[in-house]
């Protein structure tokens, strides 16, 4: 009750939009665009959160009790967060939109460079029928990239199959696509060539270009990294389902996430498939240059460290992540209080691990926390400090036992932002 009539008397029903949005509207289809918006909003959160760490504005009716003015604070903070998030999947969804321009735009600067070098290089060497090709085929590449970028261009464009269900950027998903894209354009190359081959004898050598025998190590890289995406998605999914991973969806796609976990934190398995197969790539792209007449015929010594750089990354895959486990509930204990057992109206300590999922430390991921205390769902609050909150974290909860919960053995579970359930832990509740 008191937190209401602080509420009504506040007239904080719309302070946290209003002060998101500064005075005025920022939303995507105005002219200060999605950026500015999410820029309020989140300058607007920071301050209200650091203000309410210092306590500092609490309204009257809820400054005399500790527990309503948690959870005022708490509901002003959730209410302040869902308007940083909103701004935020505004300014995803503008960004991700002019994703396909910018990426066929740096398609055809490709196209650019690869003509002033072959330019370059064609100079005392003279222009060969392998540089026609070579600048036809990349012609015919951008230009399906670019079909592509139209016809996904809500979704980033070209770099649409390679985002993620979660909204980042695959990185199975992307070596996979790199290498197809350098097989396509080869085999291209040797098309143009054979277009314009002037004998049966070139012509010959050219179809000869495609056996097996001379791109075996490509061909077995392509199959594996492919197979390896293809894969790596269905494990991702199963574990999801499973209640053994936990995903949540980013604002937008970033190429960080090539290299990252959905917390933002480097992983191994990750940047060696990403420079590993980068290396590789520039090798083939080497000896297709040198020799544009066939397949790049990479080596098997270096197509077996792509094999296992993958091996490696899928095993990362199988290994990450984890259902989160509570192992131990305790009754909080302020300075002063006296040991005694858990009743309705106190505090407890839910300790364990994952309760926080990866990528899921915003406010408004936080304050979907929920805590299953028997037949009750108790939302765990927002306990703000200057820089972050102290209150969930992804080892620790405190939340309140309700008066709705009945006196005797109950259960306690946590149901974390991404939907995945902990372990049941009994607990005695006393009158």
């Amino acid at each position: 009750m008191a937190v209401q009539e602080a509420r009504h008397g506040s007239g904080s029903g719309r302070s946290a939009y209003e002060e998101a949005h500064g005075g005025g509207c920022t939303c995507g289809d105005c002219p200060r665009g999605a950026r500015e918006g999410h820029r309020r909003a989140v300058a607007a959160f920071l301050s209200r959160r650091d203000e309410f760490a210092a306590g500092q504005g609490l309204p009257a009716a809820v400054a005399h009790s500790a527990s309503a003015s948690r959870q005022w604070v708490s509901e002003e903070l959730t209410q302040s967060a869902e308007v940083v998030a909103e701004r935020g999947r505004a300014e995803g969804e503008a960004w991700l939109a002019g994703l396909g321009r910018r990426t066929a735009a740096t398609v055809w600067a490709g196209v650019v460079l690869l003509l002033l070098v072959q330019s370059l290089t064609a100079i005392g060497a003279g222009w060969t029928a392998a540089r026609t090709a070579g600048l036809a085929a990349a012609l015919v590449v951008a230009g399906a990239l670019t079909a592509a970028s139209w016809f996904h261009r809500a979704r980033g464009g070209a770099l649409a199959p390679v985002i993620g269900e979660d909204n980042r950027l695959s990185t199975s998903r992307a070596v996979a696509a790199a290498w197809v894209l350098f097989v396509a354009y080869a085999v291209l190359v040797l098309a143009g060539q054979l277009a314009v081959a002037s004998g049966p004898a070139r012509r010959d050598a050219l179809v000869s270009g495609l056996e097996l025998t001379r791109g075996a190590g490509a061909v077995t890289v392509l199959a594996v990294v492919c197979g390896i995406a293809v894969l790596v998605r269905r494990v991702v999914g199963l574990r999801v389902l499973a209640q053994r991973l936990q995903k949540v969806r980013a604002d937008r796609p970033r190429a960080s996430d090539l290299l990252t976990d959905d917390a933002g934190r480097g992983t191994f398995a990750d940047i060696q498939y990403v420079v590993i197969s980068a290396v590789a790539l520039v090798f083939a792209a080497v000896r297709l240059a040198r020799r544009p007449d066939q397949l790049p015929d990479l080596p098997w010594g270096l197509a077996v460290v792509v094999l296992v750089s993958a091996a490696t990354y899928v095993a990362g895959k199988y290994a990450e992540g984890g259902r989160p486990v509570i192992l131990s509930v305790v009754r909080a204990r302020e300075a002063g209080d006296l040991d005694a057992p858990i009743r309705t109206g106190d505090d407890i300590e839910i300790r364990g691990a994952g309760f926080v999922p990866p990528g899921a430390q915003r406010a408004d991921r936080l304050s979907r926390m929920v805590v299953r205390i028997g037949t009750v769902n108790v939302h765990v609050p927002l306990v703000p400090v200057t820089g972050g909150f102290s209150n969930p974290t992804d080892d620790l909860l405190t939340v309140p036992v309700p008066a709705d919960v009945e006196p005797g053995r109950v259960d306690v579970q946590v149901v974390t932002s991404a939907g995945v359930e902990t372990n049941r832990y009994a607990i005695d509740v006393t009158d």
